[in-house]
């Protein structure tokens, strides 16, 4: 099983947010010595959480200062954009890093309705369109043509050269995995942002309505999870704190940076709040490497998926590159590596 990381830039309570980037930068040199398979990184606007806003500009920072791992979106957002601005800023992204570069494209917005409209005016219609977007994003990205009648069928996205990205859709819902599946294309499940509702339907409608491309063949279908790996479960006990919090707060409507375990411990959840979060602690991936590799790969088996990547948030930067480290060391990926 192929194992990667997506990295969303986590911001931090009492910490300057461009930190995050550099720490992200940091942790996928890291994650190639480890042995993960891809690193992917997000794109959200105007969010107190997250500050990786900008996916194709970091994911050029990585690929500048990484040599094996394949780099990518996860993804960019693609109504805010033009198909062809996206198209000619990985095949930039493939000149520098030629054969690693991942393409992920998602349809919602990554922030609030006002910060779309900022971002695009017309991202309402965008987003009606996004099909047609992925058809033109796939055509330019790889060099292929576009339908005979396209008006723009005569346009080429520069530079040309033998690699392509490999692209992929991303979501959390069924109309992802439609579309994934109509254009022939890897398609991957974000697990973690709805504790896995959903999931086993998305991947079935992906599987049974799958359309063979030219590159791809036959369906590749991956999820995402969040996942923490401590020395000890006290530790894992002690950092989950944090993401208990960060998703009350979301349920509330609001995205704030990782507050430290410390505050975390001392935050006041309602009795349901409190009832749910211990619900979903129970099926959170977090505790020892061993605790968690196992219910990973058993996850992977249920949904019959030969791809899965991790994304890890702890205050300390340093525990989640050694959770990474944990996890690499118990799926063996730096043997892996070198194997191969």
């Amino acid at each position: 099983m192929k194992i990667s990381v997506l990295d969303q830039s986590p911001a931090r309570e009492g910490v300057s947010p461009d930190v995050a980037i550099r720490e992200s930068i940091e942790l996928a040199r890291a994650c190639e010595k480890f042995g993960f398979f891809r690193y992917w990184v997000s794109e959200h606007h105007s969010s107190e959480a997250v500050a990786g806003s900008a996916p194709e500009i970091l994911m050029a920072a990585i690929a500048a200062t990484t040599s094996m791992i394949r780099v990518g979106s996860a993804g960019v957002m693609l109504p805010h954009y033009s198909a062809l601005k996206v198209a000619e800023q990985f095949r930039v992204l493939e000149a520098i890093a030629p054969g690693r570069i991942d393409l992920g494209v998602g349809r919602a917005p990554g922030s609030d309705g006002r910060t779309a409209m900022a971002l695009n005016p017309d991202a309402a219609m965008a987003a009606e369109n996004f099909p047609a977007m992925v058809r033109d994003l796939q055509a330019w990205s790889g060099g292929l043509p576009l339908p005979e009648n396209h008006p723009f069928r005569m346009v080429v996205a520069e530079p040309r050269g033998p690699f392509a990205p490999e692209i992929w859709v991303l979501g959390s819902s069924n109309y992802g995995a439609q579309v994934a599946a109509y254009f022939g294309l890897p398609y991957c499940f974000a697990y973690f942002f709805s504790d896995g509702q959903g999931a086993e339907e998305a991947l079935h409608i992906y599987r049974e309505t799958y359309r063979p491309s030219a590159r791809h063949p036959k369906p590749n279908a991956s999820v995402t999870v969040w996942a923490f790996a401590g020395a000890t479960q006290q530790e894992a006990d002690y950092f989950y704190a944090s993401r208990a919090v960060a998703r009350v707060m979301r349920d509330r409507g609001q995205y704030i940076a990782l507050p430290s375990p410390e505050r975390a411990a001392a935050f006041e959840m309602s009795e349901a709040e409190r009832a749910r979060m211990t619900r979903v602690k129970e099926n959170a991936f977090s505790g020892t490497a061993g605790v968690v590799a196992a219910r990973i790969r058993a996850l992977a088996k249920d949904l019959a998926v030969d791809e899965l990547a991790i994304t890890t948030t702890a205050y300390d930067p340093a525990a989640r590159m050694r959770s990474y480290e944990l996890l690499s060391k118990e799926f063996g990926l730096g043997a892996a590596r070198l194997a191969a």
